[in-house]
């Protein structure tokens, strides 16, 4: 679980815990943005290079014949003019591939613009296969694949915790003993030659053999497979240049927390977003000094460290915006 390093002045310790998303989201209080002020001007991110724009990989002929070529996995709506709409099947190629938000082109029509890097996959890669989960753990399988949406039969292969470049497929079933419904897993062994087997009776030269044999019986399995597991649509990467961001783009919806510095909201950004928000009292701290530290904070990007994503300090009181963690704090975890 991505944990914070803040100054004392940020701290999460002293400002109250974030909590669990069962808190739910019925609070009184809350703020609604105003349709003008969410197309407000965005003040850009103080960690990109000098001139503005963030140092990237761009794709040339030196980089050889290959192209990157992607395909979305979900529809993606485009909320700014330099973003690329698309629909879920769609084939684009990449243009530049650094960060969260890559350039693309559609390869049905030629339009550019940037996309959200974790709504497509490579072509022809696993990934692309709405059964194949990538790097989820045996009880994240479990959880997802007894949420609502799932029936008996909805399967899984996901990479394999204890041997690395193996795989492992859960699927759900029904222990008629206890009356309730469960999930196996089946591990996947991989031949010398690149094959694949559950039973060494029966080998596959890729897993999409695999599924469609076990598809189209059990043979060994406690159930056929039925349907993929449904995946929830991933939020959007935070959105790019948005750093000193429009008040009224936040709609604070949850108190999850207080302390000396202030309260930690629940709050959702430009109607699509969940985030955590801080609120900081008047005159705790003043806004020079905050930003010093918020820039420092920014460039620390590593996957478990909570994100610092935006900040609104034009007036007071000042917010920080960062990601959300849905368990709340590690003390109360």
């Amino acid at each position: 679980m991505p944990i914070m390093i803040l100054p004392p002045e940020l701290s999460m310790n002293r400002m109250g815990c974030m909590k669990s998303k069962e808190l739910g989201l019925g609070g009184k209080l809350s703020r609604t943005p105003s349709l003008a002020s969410i197309q407000g001007h965005y003040v850009k991110d103080p960690t990109l290079v000098k001139g503005g724009k963030p140092s990237v990989h761009v794709k040339s002929q030196d980089d050889g014949p290959d192209e990157f070529i992607v395909l979305a996995l979900y529809d993606y709506e485009a909320i700014h003019k330099e973003d690329l709409s698309f629909q879920k099947g769609e084939r684009l190629k990449v243009l530049e591939d650094s960060g969260e938000w890559w350039r693309a082109q559609a390869l049905s029509n030629g339009k550019e613009g940037y996309i959200p890097s974790n709504y497509v996959a490579r072509d022809n890669s696993l990934e692309t296969e709405e059964w194949f989960f990538k790097g989820v753990s045996r009880k994240d399988a479990e959880r997802q694949l007894l949420a609502p949406g799932n029936t008996i039969g909805c399967f899984m292969i996901r990479d394999s915790e204890t041997t690395k470049g193996s795989y492992s497929l859960s699927l759900r079933d029904f222990d008629s003993r206890n009356k309730v419904d469960r999930v196996k897993h089946y591990k996947i062994q991989t031949l010398e030659d690149g094959s694949f087997y559950i039973s060494p009776r029966n080998t596959f030269n890729t897993l999409q053999e695999l599924v469609a044999h076990y598809k189209c019986q059990s043979d060994g399995l406690c159930q056929a497979l039925t349907y993929p597991c449904v995946a929830p649509k991933p939020e959007k990467p935070w959105e790019k240049d948005a750093w000193e961001i429009p008040r009224d783009s936040l709609k604070l919806e949850v108190v999850l927390g207080a302390g000396q510095f202030g309260e930690v909201w629940m709050a959702t950004y430009n109607k699509h977003t969940k985030v955590a928000v801080k609120t900081m009292k008047p005159g705790s701290m003043s806004v020079e000094a905050f930003l010093e530290e918020a820039n420092i904070m920014k460039t620390l990007q590593h996957d478990k460290l909570v994100k610092l994503n935006a900040v609104v300090t034009k007036e007071e009181p000042i917010y920080i915006i960062t990601e959300y963690m849905e368990k709340g704090s590690l003390l109360s975890f």
